[in-house]
């Protein structure tokens, strides 16, 4: 099966799977692309080793988007990063390049790639709605003035709840109004390649590559963080490997400890991003072998042209 050219190209996957590498490479072989990450945490200022951004030195190579946007006592919303995106994509177009995704946000590509219509925070509405304790009553609120939304959650799940009324009283509009939602999988100008590996392989690559981190400094990054004068948002805190070494720093783990649960916490959210891109019958997918870059590039052809996939 031969695809038709695509606008642009998402290269997913879970963590460690080597999709950095191959975008890394791509976009060195055409010089039309520009590299956009979408990536939640990579959108830190100074959490650079441990979330694998790109180096210097590779930035200089190839332009990158959505890096270092905010800082780390910051919270940073999918819909703002959303708008980030959009205008990074219409620099992108307007130069006559094309946008190279790559990234295992799972939430985060789809809100790209689909343009999802993604309500806002309406933090009075969302306290209106915590002060209630019970849940279930809440859920009565929300099918007088959502009855779609609550039909499609359960009464006692709070957080979807709490979301729905927040949304729903703060915008005036129904929750349940905000476009298709995650289930459709409309037509999208970008193409979307997958990797995927043996789990056993990809632990393995999880290890090694938190041993190369550590190794480059990782330790010292979390404890920069850790001496800053604000305390990291609750997502920059919650980080695969910051939050393990976060807790080393305050006496709370041992190193060895700390080190052990990083890696199976990220081999458990390696499993996670690939359900879900697996759910995507849009993806075309490709077995990574030894994460050679040249060997997927040979197999994928011209991604951006017309390109053969992988399975």
């Amino acid at each position: 099966m031969v695809m038709p050219a695509s606008n642009h190209l998402a290269i997913v996957g879970p963590t460690a799977s080597g999709k950095s590498a191959l975008a890394l490479e791509l976009a060195r072989r055409r010089p039309d692309l520009e590299v956009v990450s979408v990536d939640s945490m990579q959108v830190y200022r100074g959490m650079d080793i441990g979330t694998a951004k790109p180096t210097p030195a590779e930035r200089a190579q190839v332009p990158h988007h959505l890096l270092d946007l905010v800082d780390p006592a910051e919270g940073f919303s999918l819909v703002q990063f959303q708008v980030a995106a959009r205008a990074a994509i219409a620099g992108i177009e307007a130069r006559g390049h094309r946008a190279l995704l790559v990234g295992g946000t799972g939430l985060y590509v789809r809100a790209v790639i689909d343009r999802l219509d993604l309500p806002g925070r309406f933090p009075e509405a969302r306290l209106s709605a915590e002060a209630e304790a019970d849940t279930e009553r809440l859920h009565r609120r929300l099918v007088e003035v959502d009855p779609t939304a609550a039909a499609r959650m359960e009464p006692t799940n709070r957080r979807r709840v709490v979301r729905a009324l927040e949304v729903t009283l703060g915008s005036g509009r129904p929750f349940s109004s905000y476009g298709p939602g995650l289930a459709a999988y409309p037509p999208t100008p970008f193409a979307q390649l997958g990797l995927r590996t043996d789990p056993a392989v990809l632990d393995e690559r999880i290890a090694v590559r938190f041993a190369a981190m550590l190794d480059r400094g990782l330790l010292a990054e979390v404890a920069a963080l850790a001496a800053r004068p604000a305390p990291l948002s609750p997502s920059a805190g919650q980080a695969l490997g910051y939050r393990e070494l976060l807790a080393h720093l305050e006496g709370r783990s041992s190193f060895d400890e700390a080190v052990q649960e990083a890696i199976r916490r990220t081999g458990r959210f390696a499993r996670r991003q690939l359900r879900w891109f697996r759910r995507d019958p849009r993806i075309s997918w490709c077995e990574v072998g030894d994460g050679d870059p040249d060997n997927l590039l040979a197999r994928a052809g011209d991604l951006l042209g017309e390109w053969s996939p992988c399975s």
